[in-house]
């Protein structure tokens, strides 16, 4: 327990920033951007719609903790399946923040690489979602004081009025919605980290496939910002870990939080969650032993 506390209190401290900026972005999409403008956008068939979701995602400067009410906004808006993986994928995979802190601490090697690695995962993980068949597991039915009986929402109320349906649908109504799931994913990935210091894995010294394998596996068990990650990488890497193994690290490591897994589990069922860590697992592990054949 006195492990747990400062580790919990230290999540808190890192991810509630970036969920109420996810949350009141969310809340301007609502209220602001039409449905049809969103199902244009992103609902279309073909490349386009996962293409910019990706890029927006690598763009937006939020954590996963952020990108989960925004996906689910977009979601309601009507986009389909492959966008919204795109966008879980790349916009907590790299930030502006991100690649400055690699571009100082591992070079501009790692930094190139992972920001177009980020960019291939969203768009194939995006182009194989949308040829999946799922049953969403609810109807949404979204609250929203100005829409009429046929969920047609109306943007010729006051502005006053719509800042107030905004602000309630970011920090009420969606709260209520995947807040427990958001809550419970810090609680665990706080008891991960408590149980296993960060500290004790850092001396280990990890080569071949093993370095491999364990970075896949701590990516998938302790959450770790796109930021975090890289000074934990930098320390790895100098006890010895390689540089392929990094980059599963460094690719997987922000986008596989519990509070991702928790919702897609809820909004998606199990099958799309499979197929999203599966493709996560495969595609970092092919990306960090590629990222090797560049290196001298």
């Amino acid at each position: 327990m006195e492990k747990f506390i400062p580790v919990f209190l230290n999540y808190l401290i890192d991810i509630l920033p970036a969920l109420a900026v996810g949350f009141f972005l969310s809340g301007l999409i609502h209220e602001f951007i039409p449905g049809r403008l969103i199902e244009k956008a992103l609902g279309q068939k073909g490349p386009a719609p996962i293409f910019y979701a990706t890029i927006v995602g690598t763009i937006l400067p939020i954590c996963c903790w952020g990108s989960l009410p925004l996906a689910v906004s977009f979601y309601k808006k009507g986009s389909r399946l492959g966008p919204i993986l795109a966008f879980l994928v790349a916009t907590p995979a790299t930030s502006v923040t991100a690649l400055l802190v690699s571009f100082r601490l591992l070079g501009i090697r790692f930094v190139l690489f992972e920001f177009f690695a980020v960019i291939v995962m969203g768009l194939v993980i995006g182009l194989i979602a949308n040829r999946l068949a799922f049953t969403p597991q609810e109807t949404f039915q979204e609250a929203c004081a100005h829409c009429d009986a046929k969920g047609v929402h109306k943007h010729n109320l006051a502005f006053a009025i719509r800042v107030k349906s905004a602000l309630k649908f970011s920090f009420y109504d969606l709260p209520k919605e995947i807040g427990m799931e958001i809550f419970i994913g810090i609680i665990l990935a706080s008891v991960i980290a408590s149980i296993v210091p960060i500290g004790e894995w850092i001396k280990l010294r990890l080569a071949g496939l093993r370095g491999y394998l364990f970075a896949l596996a701590f990516s998938l068990l302790v959450y770790i910002c796109a930021t975090g990650t890289v000074p934990l990488v930098e320390a790895f890497i100098r006890q010895g870990l390689g540089a392929g193994a990094a980059m599963v690290l460094l690719l997987a490591g922000p986008i596989t939080s519990y509070g991702t897994i928790l919702v897609l589990r809820k909004k998606f069922g199990l099958k799309i969650l499979f197929f999203y860590l599966g493709s996560i697992s495969i595609l970092s592990l092919i990306l960090g032993y590629i990222f090797t054949l560049f290196l001298p």
